[in-house]
């Protein structure tokens, strides 16, 4: 017996009436919502808009929920359909008892997050990159629903953290009381990866899905070496457990995504922010809509649209009319107005000066001072 260890817990469901409160799955659903939660904050840093992650999470927890008991079922097909099988076929379906492949969990919820994607017109990769973390952080969270159900331990270990298991439960050994708690190990491990991933991803500013490749290499080195301490009834090829292929596989795939994503150079859409939404040509006030603008705007809209002629006849003082001859560009407030008959670069320095100071002013005015300021320079 060794000298110290970690002790299993006595039950992992709780009853609320006749409501059954499972710890398996209130890790799983604190797992999505601490993803949830940190994938939002890095989208809205990225330049996202808000609530973009809590949309593709309607898609993706479904999808990977569905998935990742899909790999369970399909990888572990004995437990439910073989001559000897622990259980009835119909537990395929209970997964509250435990069992998720995190590959289809994250194959199927990367299918989901896809659909979300284009409805959105955003970048999927520039998605994963983003919740890569979250993903990472999610599933140290829900590794300890292994530890409520007493499952997927390791090997017997007199170590002083090895894990209490009650002698009744698949996998154990005879004789041995303490093993390997490879769910705590994962747990570490995937936390570690977390804080990785978020630094190299600032560090050298990874974009086009290279941290999501990163955190699936480094999962796979992890769950390499942690599922060849496991125990539990497992497929095994060439003295290997099919994770354990699976994780080679995908370690390899992933090292050549990161080195071919890193000759990408062009720009991944992460949306149109809400605040950006009206300044674009032709936006609309979605607070005053057109349609429900008020007579008075209305009215002044089609003053606005009337012609110039109209607009100098109204500007004009009571009881002055425009000389004949006078076109409406010289009409008061007509910026740049030319008078063909004296062209401005024939126009002595006093006219200037007094178009200048008197804006608006018609030509006799003009004419008039002209020959004021003749007098006063005849000696």
């Amino acid at each position: 017996m060794p000298l110290a260890s970690i002790p299993s817990p006595s039950q992992g469901v709780w009853h609320l009436g006749v409501v059954p409160i499972r710890a398996y799955a209130l890790c799983i659903v604190l797992g999505v919502i601490v993803a949830v939660i940190m994938g939002e904050r890095r989208w809205r840093a990225r330049g996202g808009a808000p609530g973009t992650i809590v949309d593709l999470a309607v898609w993706a927890v479904p999808f990977g929920l569905v998935g990742g008991r899909l790999y369970h079922v399909i990888t572990d097909w004995q437990l439910y359909f073989g001559p000897d099988a622990p259980n009835e076929p119909i537990e395929a379906l209970f997964i509250w008892n435990g069992g998720l492949g995190i590959w289809g969990a994250v194959a199927l919820g990367a299918l989901g997050v896809w659909f979300g994607c284009r409805g959105r017109g955003i970048s999927l990769s520039a998605v994963a990159d983003t919740v890569a973390p979250g993903i990472a952080v999610a599933q140290a969270i829900g590794r300890w629903g292994n530890y409520f159900n007493q499952e997927l331990f390791g090997s017997p270990t007199d170590l002083p953290w090895g894990l209490e298991i009650d002698p009744d439960r698949p996998g154990t050994v005879p004789g041995e009381a303490t093993y390997h708690p490879t769910f705590l190990y994962e747990s570490i491990w995937d936390l570690g990866l977390a804080l990785v991933l978020i630094w190299a991803g600032r560090r050298f500013a990874l974009r086009h899905g290279r941290v999501f490749a990163l955190y699936v290499a480094g999962y796979t080195v992890g769950r390499f070496w942690i599922e060849g301490l496991r125990v539990d009834t497992a497929h095994h090829i060439f003295g290997l457990r099919l994770n354990q292929w699976t994780s080679v596989i995908l370690f390899i795939a992933a090292l050549v995504y990161f080195w071919y994503a890193g000759r990408k150079t062009g720009e991944e859409s992460v949306g149109v922010p809400p605040e950006l939404a009206l300044e674009g040509a032709g936006a609309v006030d979605p607070a005053h809509p057109s349609d429900e603008a008020d007579e008075a705007e209305k009215a002044g809209g089609a003053e606005k649209a009337g012609g110039a002629e109209e607009d100098g006849e109204d500007d004009r003082p009571e009881g002055r009319a425009e000389p004949a001859g006078v076109t409406s560009e010289l009409a008061p407030g007509g910026a740049g107005a030319v008078d063909p008959a004296h062209p401005s670069d024939q126009a002595d320095e006093a006219e200037k000066a007094g178009a200048a100071g008197t804006p608006g002013a018609s030509r006799e005015e003009i004419a008039v001072r002209t020959a004021a300021e003749g007098e006063k320079e005849r000696p």
